[in-house]
This record gives structure tokens, C-alpha cells and sequence, in this order.
């Protein structure tokens, strides 16, 4: 074999490499439309709920005087804009790859997901806020109108909730979404037994003191989904991957010598990439070795997107000691 028979056998320049599983073939691609619009449909019922419910919570808050409700509606409104937002971050997704966007625009549902944690954040501190005023100075709140529509609430959020979870939660895109309504279930649970309170008790801070909940409750999603998508941001390895376990199996594969520039990374949710340069025995079949460990790496890791450069190993012609100036290498000397 010569030396540029398998020099820098990659991935992209003898094909093989590349398993499929994330569209780039025809079947593929046809997979992924049909799963792609069965969480469209999916979306698009919980957005029709919220958004019905919504408009009904909007008033009874107002009559009632509760700020829990209109806390509800506010984020119902933002969980309306959550699904729209993760609508439109799946189209853009699915446009294929052309031009300079070598990856199409994928990564656009980590900025939707993003966008939906710092909404989160903004609207518990505006809870916040609002409830330790409320909580200072409590209005007279109408516990029963507040019982009765935050038990319907509870209702509407449980089927919108149900929905968004047959969609494909591993996206962050729709599992910001996700997040957005199952808090709001969570939001008109605390409103309902502060309802119930206010209705038994009369003690109105009930209400304040649901709400405090509920803002807690949206910054722990949120917090949740601004780590998870800045570790795609910053190209981080998927969560539940071990770099170090891949690493070892790597050096411990039959043939391998040595492996340089390991790299994994996630281009979106559920779309790891792994790279790295393998540097294999003499009398190895480079070809050959590449389609098993690309193998190895999809069977194991669930990593189908691989670009190995693949080398044989080889002793260095020039010693180390040969790169340090020698007496002839030296500078001439300074004259005196």
C-alpha cells in the first residue's frame, strides 16, 4: 500500500464514515419529516388549548382580584409564545443544509430553548416582585372564583401538558416548551390550594405566597434549560457521555497505536459529532479499521455523525534531539 492510499483517510472523502440517522440520507431525512410533523401537530393542540384558556383566566383574574391568576395567564401567554417560537425554530431547522450553513440551521432550536430559560428567569422576578407587594399589602381576593378557575386551569394544562409529551422531548426546543406548560400545571396546583385557603380561612397572602412558588418553580426550568443549551453553545460534550470512557476504548481498540484531537460536540439536541485522528499499526488496513470504529462509536455512544482521520503510525525521521541548534546551527559569534 502506498502512502497516499491511506494518509488521511477521512470520513468525508471515502464515504462509509458517516452512518446515517440524522436525515443526511433519503431514509433518513423521510424519518425525520414524519417525526417532525407528528411534534409539530402535537404543538399546535397545546397552543390551541392554552391559548383558549387563557383569554377566560385573563378575566376571572381581573374580577377576582387574584394576582396567582393573572400570574397564570401572564405565563400562560408566555408559554403560548414558547410553542409558537419552538413552531417556527423546527421549520427553520428543517430546511436542509446549503451554502455557508453546512449544517443548515439546526441549532436554531438551541436559541428558541435558550430564549424560553431567559423568559422563565425575567418572569419569576417579576413574580417575585409583585408577590412581596402583595404579599405587604393583600387585597381582598375572591377564593372561590379563584378555586374554580384555577381547577379548570389545572385541567387544561394537564392535556396540553400531555401533549407536548408525546412530542420528542430530547429536543431542547420542545422540551422548553415542555417546560413552560408543566410549570404553569404546577402554578394553578399552588393557585388552587390558595384559593382553597382564601375560601376557608380568609387568609388573603395565600395568594403571595403561591405565587413566590410558582416564580421559584420557573427558575429552576429555567436554569435548566439555559445549562443545557450553552453547553451546546460552548461545544461541550452531550450530557451522559463519558469523553473519557470514548477515549479509552479508542486506545483499546485492536490496531490502534495511538489517537490525537479527540473531540465530541453536539450541533443540536440529539445531534453528537464526534472527531478525532487515529494513528494505527503498520500492518493495519486503515479502511477497514475506520468502518469498525465508526461502528463501535454508533452502536455504543449512539454518536452516528463520525470524522476520523485515519494514519498509519510511523517512528519520527528527525530524533528530537535534532531540533535543538547544533555548533553549526549556532549564531555567529558577536565580533570583538
Amino acid at each position: 500500500m502506498h502512502d497516499h492510499d491511506h494518509e488521511h483517510d477521512r470520513e468525508g472523502d471515502h464515504g462509509g464514515g458517516r452512518r446515517g440517522g440524522h436525515g443526511d440520507g433519503h431514509a433518513g431525512g423521510h424519518s425525520h419529516s414524519i417525526s417532525a410533523d407528528a411534534d409539530r401537530r402535537w404543538l399546535i393542540a397545546a397552543l390551541s388549548l392554552i391559548l383558549a384558556f387563557m383569554v377566560g383566566e385573563v378575566v376571572v383574574g381581573l374580577l377576582a382580584e387574584s394576582l396567582a391568576l393573572l400570574s397564570d395567564a401572564a405565563h400562560m401567554l408566555t408559554d403560548a409564545a414558547a410553542i409558537v417560537l419552538a413552531l417556527i425554530a423546527m421549520r427553520l431547522a428543517a430546511r436542509p443544509a446549503k451554502g455557508n450553513f453546512t449544517y443548515g440551521l439546526r441549532r436554531v432550536e438551541i436559541l428558541s430553548a435558550q430564549l424560553n430559560g431567559v423568559t422563565l428567569w425575567a418572569l419569576a422576578v417579576v413574580f417575585v416582585i409583585e408577590a412581596v407587594d402583595r404579599f405587604r399589602n393583600p387585597p381582598d381576593v375572591a377564593g372561590g372564583l379563584v378555586l374554580v378557575t384555577a381547577i379548570a386551569g389545572i385541567a387544561v394544562n394537564a392535556v396540553a401538558t400531555w401533549c407536548l409529551s408525546r412530542a420528542d422531548r430530547r429536543s431542547l426546543n420542545v422540551e422548553g416548551a415542555f417546560q413552560h406548560l408543566l410549570n404553569d400545571l404546577f402554578a394553578f396546583i399552588a393557585t388552587a390550594v390558595a384559593g382553597a385557603i382564601v375560601l376557608l380561612t380568609g387568609w388573603a397572602r395565600a395568594d403571595a405566597v403561591a405565587t413566590l412558588l410558582v416564580a421559584f418553580l420557573m427558575a429552576w426550568a429555567g436554569w435548566g434549560l439555559l445549562r443545557d443549551s450553552w453547553r451546546v453553545f460552548l461545544e461541550a460534550a452531550p450530557r451522559g457521555l463519558d469523553v473519557a470512557a470514548i477515549d479509552r476504548d479508542l486506545h483499546d481498540f485492536d490496531g490502534v497505536v495511538d489517537v490525537h484531537d479527540l473531540h465530541v460536540w453536539e450541533v443540536t439536541s440529539g445531534f453528537p459529532n464526534l472527531s478525532a485522528h487515529l494513528l494505527l499499526a503498520s500492518d493495519q488496513d486503515c479502511h477497514a479499521r475506520r468502518e469498525e470504529i465508526a461502528a463501535l462509536l454508533a452502536e455504543r455512544y449512539g454518536i452516528e455523525h463520525t470524522t476520523l482521520q485515519v494514519d498509519h503510525h510511523r517512528e519520527s525521521l528527525i530524533a528530537p534531539g535534532d531540533l535543538r541548534p547544533g555548533p553549526d546551527r549556532a549564531h555567529p559569534a558577536a565580533p570583538h
